[in-house]
Parts: C-alpha cells; structure tokens; sequence
C-alpha cells in the first residue's frame, strides 16, 4: 500500500494520522512517517483499515435496528 492508499483508507475511517497514532498507542510523527523516505506501511495496516471501517459500519447498522425498536417488538412477541 503506499501512502495515497493510506491517506484515503483513512479518511475512509474517518481518522485523522494523529487519532489512528492514538489508538496504536505511538506518535502522529511515526504514522506521518510511513510511505515516506523508504519508510514502508506495515503489511498489517490495510487489512486493520478495512477492518476498522466494518466494525463502524456494524456499529450504526446495530445503532439503527436498536433505535427502530425492531428488538422490542421481537422481545414482546416471544413472551
């Protein structure tokens, strides 16, 4: 992946390289880095992205059929 791929995957995620440095638990200077210099993207990066972006696609789609009250309907008629 190079470093085009990796601002888009990003903004994708809706993070910015200080907050995605913030969950990995290092610097925004380290993940500014990355790409540049002969400093590659860790092979891993991609695939946590993608990941990262479905868990918060899962996260509103729950939020959403939470919100629906679908659940409630479905507790109410198993009773």
């Amino acid at each position: 992946m190079d470093k085009y791929a990796f601002n888009d995957l990003l903004k994708t995620a809706g993070l910015s390289k200080k907050e995605f440095a913030e969950i990995l638990g290092t610097t925004g200077g380290t993940i500014s880095n990355w790409g540049n210099e002969g400093r590659e993207i860790p092979y891993w990066v991609e695939s946590w992205l993608h990941l990262y972006i479905e868990n918060q696609h899962c996260k509103q789609i729950k939020e959403a059929i939470s919100k629906s009250g679908v659940c409630d309907l479905m507790d109410k008629k198993s009773k």
